[in-house]
């Protein structure tokens, strides 16, 4: 999400980070850039006047022409006038690391009704199972998901197979009921089950329509949610900035969830909404694993959508997703510098649970230039799976015992994983930069030399995706180069 936007944004601060002084003229020229870079992302007219006005003002005072760092100050102005588009207080960072956040509002006697509300199609159902997921793992909450959609064919039954896929409790079918009887047996079978949470999913229609907004109507006036949740696509651009400010008008939400964000290189719905609907984007579908949910954190978006990265959501998404034990047993023959083919297995089967791996790298400040040096081709899952095969087309021993891969083993190792005996040279050359990296680790007694791992001679990650990329730290050198 936001790739041409950051692209773009970044292009023309870069441009003020190298001028010794600013002028209100290059001030100027800037916001005009700044315009059109937003709105060719979609955001809505209004937004970005609003948003060029605030940004103007404050970056031709005089406190950014006489700083020392002129473009430093016009990058926090553009940071902190982007965190209060989306939503967030630029002055209080939300900057704390709590892994179960919810993402949405819960503060209410139990069972907590939550209504789902949107357009057919915006992924509604789907994000119903993954919300329940989310509150029943990382909240501890007990939740029962209600499906009132008796219009469209099987929907009833689709959300009774994610409940069973993600392990929550889902209301019992009743063949010819109608959605406010649904509605009111949900309700009460949530009390009378003791559930904390019991999330309704309601109907949608391909368009707006009076008689879904009069139901949906309805059923808020029985369940009395705690919190109504508008579910809308990402990419459909400025149409879902018109969907949500309809339901906010006609049905009156608390939030938005985004869903499809990590297909939609614009986000212009994401900057729009929260301005023109006043109300909070709480959470963004970001793929279709079930755990493929995220929390909206204004301040953190702003700093990805400028290049400047998102150490917390890195820290989350390796909380959440790595073997703690497996990565533990690792780093302690890391240490004793062993490194055999069965360890850089587990390291890549690690980095691919962690997600998609462009966006993963996009969430290290400073790395926004060096993957555009990185072709897509480096940075697509199946380059992970071609090196995962190669390794599992291995006898134990091989893997254990690198140097007995000789000619024939090699042309065997190629032919079982589908792959050529150059592309299981490749590994093996990497494995051994590896493997020689973690020697080096133990002469310098400790992780003194890990930084190289993450950077040149094609060891590493780096070496992993085929890049020979070095990834630079915010403030310094590429690591690897010293």
């Amino acid at each position: 999400m936001f790739d041409t936007l950051t692209d773009k944004l970044g292009s023309v601060l870069n441009k003020l980070t190298r001028r010794g002084a600013l002028t209100p003229s290059d001030i100027a020229a800037a916001m005009r850039e700044v315009r059109v870079a937003l709105l060719e992302a979609d955001v809505a007219l209004p937004v970005v006047k609003d948003f060029i006005a605030k940004v103007s003002v404050q970056a031709e005072g005089e406190a950014v022409v006489k700083s020392v760092t002129p473009g430093q100050m016009v990058i926090k102005i553009v940071h902190d006038a982007l965190v209060e588009m989306l939503g967030g207080d630029p002055t209080n960072p939300e900057g704390a690391i709590n892994f179960d956040a919810p993402g949405i509002d819960l503060a209410a006697p139990a069972p907590v009704a939550v209504l789902m509300v949107g357009l057919q199609g915006s992924g509604k159902t789907t994000t119903t199972a993954k919300i329940a997921h989310r509150l029943q793992v990382k909240g501890k909450k007990r939740v029962l998901m209600v499906s009132l959609d008796t219009y469209r064919p099987a929907a009833q039954e689709q959300l009774a197979i994610l409940g069973k896929q993600v392990g929550v409790v889902t209301l019992p079918i009743v063949a010819g009921q109608k959605p406010l009887d649904i509605a009111k047996r949900g309700l009460a079978d949530a009390r009378t089950g003791v559930f904390d949470v019991v999330i309704f999913d309601t109907a949608g229609r391909l368009t707006i329509d009076e008689a879904m907004m009069a139901e949906v109507a309805s059923v808020r006036e029985i369940v009395k949610p705690h919190e109504t949740l508008l579910v809308t696509d990402a990419m459909i651009g400025q149409d879902a900035v018109i969907t949500a400010q309809s339901f906010n008008e006609k049905v009156g939400i608390t939030g938005i969830v985004l869903t499809r964000v990590d297909g939609d290189a614009r986000g212009g719905a994401a900057l729009s909404m929260r301005a023109v609907t006043g109300r909070p984007i709480k959470l963004m579908g970001v793929g279709e694993k079930v755990d493929a949910l995220e929390v909206f954190h204004p301040t953190r978006i702003a700093g990805r959508i400028l290049g400047m990265g998102d150490v917390v959501g890195l820290v989350e998404k390796a909380v959440a997703n790595v073997d703690h034990e497996k990565a533990e047993k690792l780093a302690a023959r890391m240490q004793e510098g062993k490194f055999d083919l069965n360890d850089m297995l587990s390291q890549l089967q690690q980095i691919q649970r962690m997600g998609d791996m462009k966006g993963i790298l996009g969430l290290i400040p400073g790395i926004g230039n060096a993957l555009k040096q990185v072709k897509d081709s480096q940075l697509d899952p199946k380059t992970f799976k071609r090196l995962e095969a190669i390794i599992q087309s291995m006898t134990p021993k091989e893997r254990r015992l690198p140097d007995l891969i000789k000619a024939s083993r090699k042309q065997r190792i190629a032919t079982g994983s589908g792959t050529s005996v150059a592309e299981v040279n490749k590994l093996l050359k990497q494995h051994q930069q590896m493997e020689t990296m973690m020697k080096r680790m133990k002469k310098m007694g400790g992780l003194g030399a890990l930084a190289g791992m993450m950077g040149g001679g094609g060891g590493g990650l780096g070496g992993m995706m085929g890049g020979g990329m070095n990834m630079p730290r915010p403030g310094g050198p590429p690591l690897g180069r010293r």
